[in-house]
């Protein structure tokens, strides 16, 4: 998981009891945590690479290359690929910890500090990244709607290069000179060496939190119109239409919030009580980050992946048998009876952003 009270614990500790870190790892069993992120990262790894590996192998399909080239697509990929160096930076973590048994270093140490602050830094980093590109998801999702261009080169740029900036500079701050961040002299001096890395953690998810409903709410009032504007009318098929988007921007933000609403619960629980901390309270949330931070990449290929609930193939897979006739009676009319029947309908259009709906 990415978590800045983890990676507190890459620091040098004098191992006295009085230090809170130490009393926290005494009541902490490391084996099953370790083990509970192990699982995790590998389901995350697998579902990362479902959405990644179509890509790879159907690369030379002219018609897979012209879905792939759509900006939403294009989005979800690089999502999935920052999903999945994150949960291999967790896997590889986990496995050394469970193997060497020493999640605190030693207090003379340095080369289990070294690592520990390395992976720390590889898997916050990627997991910003992936922070970014969902947000920039339901912005590209919105300018679609809009009809305004795409801006891939700027998110590239931001999505890679702004958890560069946070990464380095939140655990520098924390591990120079000489990595040592516990029992620290006074409240400014934890303010100035822990509280950074913290923000540089908990803004970006804190971002996407507020900023993606807002884009979500927008594309959906907008949708209505961009459905309906071409036939100038809105009948139960335009509806279904627009109700399928709609769960599926609510669904997308579900998940980002399961996945990493408990980090920010952890985040203002340990600045808020650090002093009379519920540890077995702390110790839980950080169980539930360590199954859902990882687990974010196979929900992603859940939320983002085509949808067909109306498709043949899925009905005959719900029911359990073929089924000729799948009828909606739809109104031919937005005014039921005040105008003769019209032509029969346009087939509704299959995706918001170039990339699949329902």
């Amino acid at each position: 998981m990415s978590d800045p009270t983890i990676q507190t614990f890459c620091c040098h500790h004098s191992g006295r009891k009085e230090d809170m870190a130490v009393r926290i790892m005494g009541e902490f069993n490391t084996d099953s945590y370790n083990i509970v992120c192990l699982v995790s990262s590998t389901i995350g790894i697998l579902g990362s690479l479902y959405q990644i590996l179509p890509y790879i192998i159907a690369e030379g399909s002219q018609s897979w290359q012209i879905a792939a080239s759509t900006r939403g697509r294009r989005i979800i990929i690089w999502l999935a690929v920052a999903d999945l160096l994150a949960s291999l930076g967790v896997l590889l973590r986990s496995s050394l910890w469970l193997k060497f048994k020493n999640i605190m270093p030693m207090p003379e140490d340095d080369m289990s500090v070294l690592f520990c602050s390395i992976i720390s830094a590889w898997t916050q980093y990627f997991y910003t990244a992936s922070w970014f590109w969902t947000l920039f998801y339901a912005i590209d999702t919105w300018r679609t709607i809009k009809g305004y261009d795409s801006h891939s080169v700027l998110y590239h740029s931001i999505a890679w290069g702004v958890p560069v900036a946070t990464t380095s500079i939140g655990l520098s701050i924390l591990y120079i000179p000489n990595a040592t961040c516990h029992n620290l002299d006074s409240v400014s001096s934890a303010l100035y060496k822990i509280l950074p890395n913290y923000c540089a953690t908990y803004l970006p998810i804190a971002m996407v939190m507020i900023v993606n409903p807002v884009m979500y709410l927008l594309a959906s009032k907008d949708v209505e119109m961009a459905v309906a504007l071409p036939l100038a009318q809105f009948t139960s098929k335009e509806r279904r239409v627009v109700d399928a988007l709609r769960l599926k921007f609510l669904l997308i933000n579900v998940v980002f919030y399961i996945c990493w609403l408990p980090n920010l619960i952890n985040g203002i629980l340990l600045w808020t009580m650090w002093f009379n901390m519920p540890v077995n309270v702390i110790i839980s949330i950080w169980y539930i980050m360590a199954l859902m931070n990882p687990m974010q990449a196979l929900l992603n290929a859940l939320v983002y992946r085509k949808w067909s609930f109306y498709s043949r193939s899925l009905v005959q897979n719900v029911f359990g048998q073929p089924i000729k006739e799948f009828n909606f009676y739809d109104e031919q009319s937005p005014l039921l009876g005040s105008e003769p029947p019209r032509l029969q309908l346009s087939p509704v259009p299959p995706s918001i952003n170039n990339y699949a709906t329902m």
